[in-house]
C-alpha cells in the first residue's frame, strides 16, 4: 500500500506523541518535530506508511536516547490482555464456532493501536466485535488454508494483541511461528513482549528483523524471508502489516480492525470495520 497525502498530519501527530512519550524536553521534541517536517517533501509516494514510521522512531530513539518510550505502556496492556485470558478462554469454549470467535477475539486485540489513537476500552470494544458483521469475510477459505497447511507463519502487531493471538493460535491445532519485530517501535509487538504474553509456550517465536512498524519485506532478516517465501499460510495483523503486505502475491490472511481512514478506503470497507481478508487466492 502506497503513502497518501492524508498520511502527512498521522506522521506529525505519531512522531508528536512518540516524542512526549520519550522526553518532557521540549527542545528535543521541537527538534524531533523538525527532523520530521523537513523530511515530509522527500517521502516517496510509493513507499509504504510503515517505511516512514522507521525514519520517525529512529530519530526519536537518536534524539531523544530512548529506544522504548512505549515500554510501561505495553507491559500494561500485557497485564490488562493476560487478567482476561480466563474469561475469555471460557468465553471461547462456550462459542459454537470456537475458530471463529478465536479470530474475533484476535481482531479484538487489535484494537490496542497506539499509532493510531490513543485511547480505548477493551472490554467494550471485545463485546462490540464478537457481534460485528465482517466487511470482508473469507473465512471459508482461511478454513481450507488451515486444514491443508502443516504449519503456519504469524506476523504479530501490537505488544497486548499478541495475548488475543495465543489464544487464536491455541486454536489453529498446528505449529505456528510468531514473527516480531526486530526493534521497540511505537507500542508493536518484540520477542520481549512476546515472552511475557506467553506465546513461547504455544508458538516458535522469530524476529522478522524490521525496524518498521510493519512487515517491510527489504528491511527483514534472511530468516524471515526465508520462512515468508515458503509459508503454506500466513496470517497477518493490523494496519501496519497490511500497508506492507497488501501488494504480496502470497496466501496471507488479513486480520484486523480498519481503524484509519485511508486503509478503509484502500479495502473498500467503512472505518471501524473488522476484517478477514486473503490477499490472493493462489491454486
Amino acid at each position: 500500500m502506497k503513502t497518501y497525502l492524508d498520511c502527512f498530519p498521522c506522521f506529525m501527530d505519531q512522531a508528536l506523541r512518540a516524542g512526549r512519550m520519550a522526553t518532557d524536553d521540549e527542545r528535543k521534541i521541537k527538534e524531533l518535530l523538525d527532523c520530521v517536517g523537513s523530511m515530509m517533501k522527500d517521502i516517496p509516494l510509493e513507499n509504504t506508511p510503515p517505511e516512514t514510521g522507521e525514519f520517525i522512531y529512529g530519530k526519536i530513539k537518536e534524539i531523544t536516547g530512548i529506544d522504548d518510550p512505549y515500554r510501561e505502556i505495553k507491559k500494561s496492556n500485557i497485564r490488562e490482555a493476560l487478567s482476561m485470558y480466563p474469561a475469555l478462554k471460557n468465553m471461547l469454549d462456550k462459542s459454537v464456532d470456537q475458530l471463529l470467535t478465536a479470530i474475533r477475539l484476535a481482531i479484538a486485540g487489535n484494537v490496542i493501536d497506539l499509532g493510531v489513537k490513543k485511547e480505548f476500552n477493551l472490554k467494550h470494544d471485545i463485546e462490540k466485535i464478537l457481534e460485528q458483521e465482517f466487511a470482508i469475510f473469507h473465512y471459508e477459505e482461511f478454513k481450507k488454508r488451515l486444514s491443508n497447511a502443516s504449519s503456519i507463519l504469524y506476523i504479530g502487531d501490537n505488544a497486548g494483541e499478541s495475548v488475543f493471538d495465543r489464544i487464536l493460535i491455541e486454536e489453529l491445532g498446528k505449529p505456528v511461528t510468531y514473527a516480531v519485530r526486530g526493534i521497540p517501535v511505537i507500542n508493536d509487538v518484540t520477542m520481549e513482549d512476546a515472552v511475557d504474553s506467553g506465546l513461547d509456550e504455544v508458538a516458535e517465536l522469530i524476529s522478522s528483523g524490521t525496524t518498521a512498524p510493519g512487515a517491510v519485506l527489504r528491511l527483514c532478516n534472511d530468516d524471515f524471508i526465508d520462512r515468508f517465501e515458503n509459508a503454506e499460510m500466513i496470517i497477518s495483523k493490523g494496519q501496519g502489516n497490511y500497508e506492507s503486505l497488501s501488494s504480496v502475491n502470497k496466501p496471507v490472511f488479513f486480520l484486523l480492525k480498519a481503524k484509519c481512514s485511508i486503509i478503509s478506503r484502500h479495502l473498500g470497507v467503512n472505518k471501524n470495520d473488522i476484517v478477514l481478508k486473503m490477499n490472493s487466492f493462489p491454486a
